[in-house]
């Protein structure tokens, strides 16, 4: 009986020991699309890409409260963001975000 308790004490020692492995750090890029009387805008195509890229690697839709949220590889980088929201707005400017580390980064995005 105690043999047994210690092979699933050991058991579930390794199983949460590989889920640490297994989820990377990562950073999030959080923000909100603004319409120009600065309501919250649902339903806008969000799209991201590194700096250094010429395509967009990410692309979401804002939520109900005009919110959106992206995992990014953890360290520091440079990533664009821009909305595209369709025929009512017109298309907004690019926004720079610096991420250093596994860190949150809040934006906004207020549309023309």
């Amino acid at each position: 009986m105690l043999l047994l308790g210690l092979v699933l004490l050991a058991t579930v020692s390794l199983a949460s020991a590989s889920e640490k492995r297994a989820e990377k750090p990562y950073a999030l890029i959080f923000g909100t699309v603004y319409a120009p009387d600065n309501r919250p805008v649902y339903g806008v195509r969000v799209r991201m890409r590194r700096a250094a890229e010429k395509k967009a690697h990410w692309e979401l839709y804002s939520d109900h409260q005009g919110e959106f949220a992206q995992r990014v590889p953890a360290g520091a980088a440079d990533y664009i963001v821009w909305a595209e929201p369709g025929r009512k707005h017109a298309p907004l400017q690019e926004v720079k975000v610096h991420v250093e580390k596994d860190e949150r980064v809040d934006i906004s995005l207020h549309l023309k």
